[in-house]
């Protein structure tokens, strides 16, 4: 099992470290090497699958997958590409999984259920399989399928029965006597158990081994987080690949180790390792060394912070503090400590003399009216403007520090605190940043404690606090998880208990406010449903909430 981390549109430095990872297979024992759906190209590829130029390059990189297996002495290697379809209408390609062995393609087998929810969308680029068949090899007959095809249990899988057939059950009744999943199957909260859950239920009912390779690494927004598995054909666990990491794991289906006693990661741990995977991969693949954020004293630049300098070493991490005249001593003395805990470079620029420059300019203008958020905001925009300065200098990625439950009701400014290149904690709800800190507090104290502590605060008037305008972060994440994750109605959270008018509050805000998440920065995915590429909801439009 060869769980890669490929880079989106690299193919040659992907089938270079392929071929590397399948000749240290070899050397160790292995007839035959698993690599993770689309390992070519990366997943997931996107319109770049639509550039023939591309499609051209995937094919010379097979080629040269193949070649590279005339050097295995037998052995092969399972891999995923786009490959063409040979039919004149409809998608010209297909997601498929290909057998190299002996410096040929023997066997290419293609994807037969192409997932179209959530983040996904293979119908617009790919086929489905025209059929679904064994593959002779070393004596066996695998059962070679791709990521969704296994998919199949609506209790586990998609929120519905999607399909009309079943490529496992179909496999199994051709005689297979192995099943093989090649997937780039992204992370969520507790989906690693959910995946073990299926292919064990696969591997019991139908009695045969099944091996799964998936992919890891960061994506954009996407976080792959490994957890390959092999199971027996009781659905026991014989071997697994790490988390969040690249691994090679040998693995004798015929002479089986000891079953592994498997406990998957505890969610908090989870969630911590994706994001710093996640933050490492986006900046590594996208080219930049160097993280720049601004720290404000606060529990979400804290967390931030402390997670840029897990993903990319302390010396290439920047604080910068910009405090106003409404910024307590407090919070400039929590963003030192956490600069000196972490290790990272600390800079303070106060802004209270450039606010009074934009209010002076302002002041003709806005004496017609009371001062409102737009005062408040301009701080914001200081701040965002200087933080953007200095990515622009010295080449740092900005990184903005605002959670999912600002960023849902729109408790966030444009061009201000949402100004950069990646939300990390984008996609983590207030309550679980908090578990997030004391998580990473929990051999030493990093995150000051005050910070954790302290009334949240964005420090743009006297005396403020998020819960003048937010309800208590408890009840707003419990809001949010029903009506943005799981989809429910106003009048089914209210009958969970929740006060009416805080839910229609909180359900108005989100809609409102998509105008604004349309604008910010991506951000990694660690939920069952993030704001990205998974959420489509018009910005111009008008509905009554049940």
């Amino acid at each position: 099992m060869a769980q890669t981390n490929p880079v989106v549109g690299d193919v040659g430095g992907n089938v270079v470290r392929l071929c590397k990872w399948a000749q240290r297979a070899v050397a160790a024992g292995a007839e035959l090497v698993v690599f993770p759906e689309l390992s070519v190209c990366g997943y997931p590829p996107m319109d770049l699958l639509e550039r023939r130029w591309f499609v051209a390059q995937v094919q010379e990189g097979v080629a040269e997958v193949a070649r590279c297996s005339a050097r295995l002495g037998g052995a092969g290697i399972l891999f995923g590409a786009p490959v063409p379809t040979g039919h004149e209408n409809g998608k010209q390609l297909h997601n498929a999984a290909l057998l190299a062995a002996d410096g040929q393609v023997v066997a290419v087998r293609a994807k037969a259920l192409l997932p179209t929810y959530d983040v996904f969308d293979e119908a617009r680029y790919f086929a489905p399989a025209d059929e679904v068949a064994v593959v002779p090899f070393h004596g066996e007959r695998l059962g070679i399928h791709v990521c969704e095809d296994a998919w199949t249990d609506p209790s586990i899988g998609p929120p519905a029965k999607l399909y009309d057939r079943n490529p496992v059950a179909e496999l199994a009744a051709q005689g297979a006597t192995m099943l093989i999943n090649i997937s780039a199957s992204p992370f969520s909260v507790g989906k690693e158990l959910l995946r073990q859950r299926m292919l064990a239920q696969h591997a019991h009912r139908f009695g045969l081994p099944f091996c799964y390779v998936n992919q890891v690494g960061g994506n954009d927004e996407l976080i792959f987080d490994g957890n390959s598995l092999c199971l027996d054909d009781r659905g026991q666990m014989l071997a697994t690949g790490r988390a969040f990491d690249q691994d090679l794991v040998l693995v004798d289906v015929d002479r089986p180790t000891p079953q592994l006693d498997w406990d998957p990661q505890k969610e908090i741990a989870s969630v911590h390792d994706a994001l710093v995977l996640g933050l490492r991969d986006y900046c590594r693949k996208c080219g930049f060394e160097r993280a720049v954020l601004g720290l404000s004293g606060g529990i979400d630049s804290a967390v931030t912070g402390a997670l840029a300098a897990r993903a990319l070493g302390p010396e290439r991490v920047w604080g910068i503090s910009m405090p106003s005249r409404f910024s307590s001593p407090g919070s400039v003395d929590d963003a030192r400590s956490l600069a000196q805990n972490l290790g990272i470079r600390y800079d303070v620029i106060p802004i209270a003399a450039m606010q009074e420059s934009y209010l002076a300019a302002l002041a003709p203008h806005f004496a017609v009216m009371e001062p409102n958020v737009a005062e408040e905001n301009i701080q914001a925009r200081i701040r965002g403007n200087l933080l953007m300065a200095m990515s622009n200098k010295f080449g740092h990625l900005l990184l903005t520090t605002g959670n999912k439950s600002e960023m849902a009701v729109g408790y966030c400014t444009l061009y201000g605190d949402m100004s950069g290149g990646l939300a990390v904690l984008a996609d983590v709800p207030k309550t679980m940043v908090y578990r997030l800190a004391r998580y990473m507090n929990r051999g030493a104290s990093v995150i000051p404690e005050a910070s954790i502590t302290k009334a949240p605060s964005a420090e743009l008037r006297p005396n403020q606090t998020d819960q003048d305008t937010l309800p208590p972060y408890e009840v707003l994440d419990g809001i949010l998880e029903r009506y943005v994750e799981q989809g429910a109605s106003v009048a089914e959270i209210v009958a969970m208990g929740y006060d009416g008018d805080t839910v229609r509050w909180v359900a108005r805000a989100v809609d409102r406010n998509e105008f604004k998440r349309k604008q910010a920065a991506p951000g990694l995915r660690v939920t069952t449903k993030a704001f990205g590429v998974g959420r489509r909801m018009p910005i111009a439009a008008r509905w009554e909430h049940p």
